[in-house]
């Protein structure tokens, strides 16, 4: 089984999407895991971090480390503006905030709706794309969360958490 049939499951030919936008594109990451969308809040710097780390927010008691996905990704960096969210995501019993420009809607997307992931872009952001679809809004890069990061930057994030 591919990463894109784990996330597009074959079983209701269709998944639902949370879409949300960087650098003037619109990515998608399974609904499934993402826990919840919040306004920018602050966040506390950590030491010694990668740069993409931006620090950790304290969520109803619980640390939480985000990530700024324009850097991790390789996109030009931005100053968050009112509609830039941390959407807190679920990968391997982790929880993790992502830091995007906005967050737009659910989508359901089906399997044979989604082409493999083209071979362009630089190799930093193209290791994190699962597929794209297309709709009339134009197209909808589909991101694996599992690549996000490597399993060395998890350890360093369970250890920040």
């Amino acid at each position: 089984m591919t990463d894109l049939d784990n996330h597009v499951h074959a079983k209701t030919n269709s998944s639902s999407f949370v879409t949300f936008s960087l650098a003037d594109e619109t990515y998608a990451i399974d609904v499934l895991q993402v826990q919840e969308v919040l306004k920018l809040t602050e966040i506390a710097p950590v030491p010694g971090v990668p740069d993409y780390i931006l620090g950790i927010i304290n969520l109803r008691g619980d640390v939480v480390t985000v990530i700024d996905a324009r850097r991790r990704m390789g996109l030009t960096e931005r100053e968050p503006d009112d509609a830039a969210r941390i959407v807190i995501i679920d990968v391997d019993n982790q929880n993790v905030g992502i830091l995007v420009d906005a967050v737009a809607e659910v989508v359901q997307i089906s399997p044979e709706d989604v082409d493999p992931a083209p071979a362009v872009g630089n190799d930093q952001s193209s290791r994190f794309i699962l597929g794209v679809t297309s709709s009339e809004g134009g197209l909808t890069i589909l991101i694996s969360l599992e690549k996000l990061l490597s399993d060395e930057e998890w350890d360093l994030l369970r250890n920040i958490n």
